[in-house]
């Protein structure tokens, strides 16, 4: 990525050790290494945001196409992404139907007692 090579990895060590001494070093490093992790994992929640939104946009799309073709004849990618869409949609929905039917059940209990 930066194209740093060993040699050169050697020379910032060296002057690393000689601008902050042993003290102060193993603590800048760290600190550098955390800065590093940090930017790392903000690339990839940026990385896999982008790809879930491309997937959505791409989603959206297929159920244009669906709904231009009267939901008849779809092609194949098409007919996936339309199913993708209704399992999420009962997904969604699945929750509240499964605690309004607990909440159900347990007024039917406390009836009988």
């Amino acid at each position: 990525m930066f194209d740093i090579g060993f040699w050169e990895l050697l020379l910032i060590m060296v002057i690393g050790l000689v601008v902050l001494g042993p003290e102060r070093l193993p603590t800048a490093i760290r600190t550098v290494r955390n800065w590093v992790r940090n930017v790392k994992s903000f690339s990839q929640n940026v990385q896999s945001e982008l790809k879930e939104e491309l997937r959505v946009h791409e989603l959206h799309e297929n159920l244009k196409k669906a709904e231009q073709a009267n939901m008849e004849n779809l092609a194949p990618d098409v007919a996936k992404s339309v199913a993708e869409l209704k399992e999420a949609a009962d997904m969604v929905n699945r929750p509240y139907a499964d605690k309004s039917d607990s909440n159900k059940s347990s007024q039917s209990t406390e009836k009988q007692d």
